[in-house]
């Protein structure tokens, strides 16, 4: 019997852009995805996977054979050959992996909805390569792709300063206690954002400026490190967003959703969905008002969210 945990992850800074070089503050959360693995002795060489959400229910099963990872089911979803591409890709960095085994029972438990976004795959990546003794960055660079960054929340305690450098990321966990986190709030856009789709349209654009933004959005990623000052944080985070909507030719979600609140409002992650950070000086009764009244129901104080241990 087995267990592996990993963080999920928020991405306050450096969005997109963290895929070509720029230093980006990554926010591990309090929630995650656990592994529990179980071997039987059995003639079947079966790997049995179930999957359960953050209430107990079973939304994912399937079957594959120990020995290759061929799928045993009728009917093959395109997350079950996604995960096939995982094991075996697993296998080949440890050639031992799971070699003669018999039985085998993997039961996976997410903390938080799947569609919150806070990260159900890589922390996927992050416990079955855990499991494998590899590196989870080259197990989510050969399959899922991406940053990164989200696979080192799933393996950090505290917030981290987070840079892509060829193969090997680079990390640092950081404190970030700003005297106003009382004042920042996670809320959900109830519209789950596709990474995948998020960097393929990044890397579809042809970005004249593309150094001078990895450096300008690196910058402030370290005032945001500095400042003690709610109106400066403010003030980055304008910056920030006016630099990744003129590039990428988007409409920031102040804009389209919040013009009329009083604080600042930033896009985690990929523009358009999952979760985005709403600064307020008001009450926390206040805050969540304005936000339920506009019909998101989700507001999380960032105490109450993000891992600093």
């Amino acid at each position: 019997m087995q267990d592996y945990y990993g963080n999920g992850k928020l991405l306050l800074s450096g969005e997109y852009y963290v895929l070509d070089g720029a230093l980006a503050l990554a926010l591990p959360t309090n929630k995650g995805q656990r592994l529990h693995v179980t071997y039987f002795p059995s003639e079947h060489k079966v790997l049995h996977w179930k999957s359960y959400d953050d209430k107990g229910n079973l939304w994912f099963e399937a079957r594959f054979d120990v020995e290759n990872f061929e799928c045993l089911d009728r009917f093959v979803s395109q997350r079950s050959i996604l995960l096939q591409k995982i094991l075996r890709k697993a296998r080949k960095l440890a050639s031992n992996f799971l070699k003669g085994r018999e039985y085998v029972l993997v039961e996976t438990f997410l903390e938080f909805p799947i569609v919150w976004g806070l990260g159900s795959s890589s922390t996927l990546i992050h416990n079955i390569a855990t499991w494998a003794g590899i590196n989870p960055f080259e197990l989510l660079f050969t399959t899922v792709g991406g940053s990164g960054y989200d696979v080192a929340c799933a393996q950090a305690n505290k917030p981290i300063l987070y840079q892509k450098a060829g193969d090997m990321p680079k990390t640092q966990v950081v404190e970030f206690n700003p005297p106003f986190k009382d004042k920042l709030y996670f809320v959900y856009l109830g519209k789950k954002q596709s990474s995948q789709e998020g960097i393929e349209y990044y890397r579809s654009l042809i970005h004249q400026q593309k150094e001078t933004l990895v450096k300008q959005l690196s910058e402030i990623t370290q005032e945001m490190l500095k400042t003690q000052s709610l109106d400066e944080f403010d003030a980055l985070l304008r910056k920030h967003e006016e630099l990744i909507s003129e590039s990428l030719k988007m409409e920031r979600v102040k804009n389209l959703y919040f013009s009329d609140f009083w604080g600042e409002v930033k896009s985690l992650g990929a523009w358009g969905g999952d979760f985005v950070l709403a600064t307020s000086k008001k009450t926390k009764e206040e805050t969540q008002n304005y936000f339920k009244n506009k019909g998101f129901e989700v507001v999380i104080p960032y105490n109450e969210l993000i891992k600093n241990e």
